[in-house]
């Protein structure tokens, strides 16, 4: 197995109450729980990555539940997840995340059926990239798209990778585009 050394992590909160509208009832919360890790693989091509992908549902689950502690499970409506990799690795080493910081997110979330969206980037130290986030039980339900910064200030550094995951407690404070509502999604198929 690929060990998975964290040089450090991050949990950043929002609390949005308006966004030049009237002030919310309730704010709507949004996490983010970062970790910088070494690149096992930086400066060279490994054809066989696959073991850091499985070495890393450890640490996705420790910050899925560090994110899901935060307002408890059934308040989280919102998910995405995100990779900045060191200028030494390739973008094929964040990609890892998908499967390990995806699983991670379903297993602490009850399972739910929205694909869980995601960006990548390679990048130098202080990056910065918007996360994208939907719903978690229908990605078409439009009042819940929504995005979220990600990235500090030293990472990642050329041989490190930035991983990433938010949740968030709703959709946008001052939806008001119609679509599909969350309260009507009735095919439970992960999109409608």
């Amino acid at each position: 197995m690929v060990p998975v050394q964290v040089r450090k992590r991050c949990l950043a909160i929002e609390t949005v109450w308006h966004d030049g509208g009237p002030v919310a009832s309730t704010p709507l919360r949004l996490a983010v729980a970062t970790a910088v890790v070494q690149n096992p693989y930086a400066g060279r091509y490994q054809e066989d990555i696959t073991p850091f992908m499985a070495a890393l549902r450890p640490l996705g689950r420790e910050l899925a539940d560090e994110l899901t502690q935060l307002w408890g499970k059934e308040a989280v409506e919102v998910y995405g997840k995100a990779a900045i990799v060191g200028i030494h690795g390739e973008l094929e080493h964040g990609a890892v995340w998908h499967e390990a910081g995806g699983w991670a997110m379903r297993e602490a979330l009850d399972q739910p059926k929205a694909i869980v969206p995601s960006v990548k980037a390679v990048a130098s130290a202080g990056y910065r990239l918007m996360m994208p986030l939907h719903y978690i039980h229908a990605a078409y339900v439009r009042s819940h798209f929504n995005g979220i910064e990600v990235g500090l200030q030293d990472a990642p550094r050329p041989n490190e990778i930035l991983f990433a995951l938010a949740m968030g407690t709703g959709g946008r404070v001052h939806s008001r585009l119609g679509g599909l509502q969350k309260d009507a999604v009735s095919v439970h198929d992960g999109q409608r």
